[in-house]
Formats: structure tokens, C-alpha cells, sequence
């Protein structure tokens, strides 16, 4: 049984024959893979190029295509906000490779130089789901808190505001001109809401959130 049931690799690729054996290599690992003739054909029918992925994926990405080439793409999905959940690795020629390397420098996963290593290129690969993994498990994560948050009335967030700040019970009350009693009740349905049991630990999930 493979380490990714649900994970998609995504070939763009210009020469049909690099595809072919691209897919074929990465079938003996039990990777499925979706292979595209171009970056414009990609961007138009990659899902993952619309939205947020469903599972753990990467792109597989030739430097040099006609049309839009890979760099090109490659700086368009830099901008998707979930970029960091779909790593790309950049398959490059001889003379690519500086470029390979800038883009590396730019945020994409790795390049692999051609002719490369089967078995290298295939570690890389599930490297590059493991990240994605990570990475979309902690957008899911990051969902759920601010689903959370937005789930607080607007004086429950205000009192979980000067509770975060250190304020006691006494001075919240103070600031916001209620009692102390009502500041318990609201401070008690904010830790519930946001699933903690004190004011550290409700900062310290709060820091994870924009």
C-alpha cells in the first residue's frame, strides 16, 4: 500500500515521451500522475490550479516549453495562496540548471537535471508530498481556529482580546464597563469556543492565526 492514496503529481512537459515515462515511473512506485502538454494547458484544467488541493501533490515542471514556459508557470503559482502545499520541482537540462537553481532560491521544492536518477527523482517526489502533507494539514488546522474565532460574539472577542493581554478579571471589566461576573461567563464561553483551558494557552494559539 502506498504512503499517499490520495496524491496526485502533476507533469507538465512538452515531449509526450517524457511523460510517458515520468507516468510509467512513478506507477511503480503506485503514484498516480496527470501529465499536461504545456503551462497554458495546466493553468486551463489542473484543478490545483483554481483551488486548494484535496490531497498531497506536487508539480513536475519542465524549464523550457513553448508558449509559457515552466519559469513562467512557475512564478503564476507562486502567487495561488496555498503555493507551499503544492511543491514544485523543476526538471531541467544542462543549460537550465542555473535557472533551475534561481527558481529553487524562489521557493520552488528541487530540480532534477536531465537525464536523471529514476529512484532519485522518485524520493524527491514523495519528499515533495510529505511537505505538501504537512502543509495542508496545517491549512486545514489554521480553518478550523479561525472558524473558531469568528464563531465569538463581538464583546467575547473583546473581552478575549484584554484577557490575551494579561489583564485580570477586575481591569477587562474595568475597560469594557461591565461586571466581573459577566466577564467570567464571556471568558468562560471564549476558552470553550476556542477549545483551551487558560489565557497562555489561548494566546499561544491565537500567535498561529493572521
Amino acid at each position: 500500500m502506498t504512503e499517499f492514496p490520495d496524491a496526485k503529481i502533476y507533469l507538465v512537459d512538452d515531449d509526450a515521451g517524457v511523460r510517458e515515462a515520468l507516468g510509467w515511473l512513478l506507477r511503480t512506485r503506485r503514484l498516480v500522475s496527470d501529465g499536461f502538454d504545456s503551462a497554458e494547458a495546466f493553468l486551463e484544467d489542473a484543478a490545483v490550479a483554481r483551488r486548494e488541493p484535496d490531497g498531497p501533490c506536487c508539480v513536475l515542471l519542465d524549464v523550457r516549453m513553448p508558449g509559457m514556459s515552466g519559469l513562467a508557470l512557475f512564478e503564476r503559482l507562486r502567487l495561488l495562496p496555498w503555493q507551499a502545499a503544492m511543491p514544485v520541482i523543476f526538471l531541467s537540462g544542462h543549460a537550465d540548471v542555473s535557472t533551475a537553481v534561481d527558481a529553487v532560491k524562489r521557493g520552488a521544492f528541487d530540480f532534477c537535471e536531465k537525464p536523471f536518477s529514476d529512484n532519485a527523482l522518485v524520493d524527491r517526489v514523495e519528499q515533495a508530498l510529505r511537505q505538501s502533507a504537512r502543509e495542508l494539514a496545517q491549512r486545514a488546522v489554521q480553518r478550523e481556529l479561525q472558524q473558531r474565532r469568528d464563531s465569538l460574539t463581538e464583546r467575547e472577542r473583546a473581552v478575549m482580546n484584554l484577557v490575551v493581554a494579561g489583564l485580570p478579571n477586575k481591569l477587562v471589566a474595568d475597560q469594557l464597563q461591565i461586571s466581573v461576573r459577566t466577564v467570567e461567563v464571556h471568558r468562560s464561553r471564549v476558552f470553550d469556543k476556542m477549545g483551551v483551558k487558560s489565557a497562555v494557552e489561548l494566546a499561544n494559539l491565537l500567535r498561529g492565526l493572521a
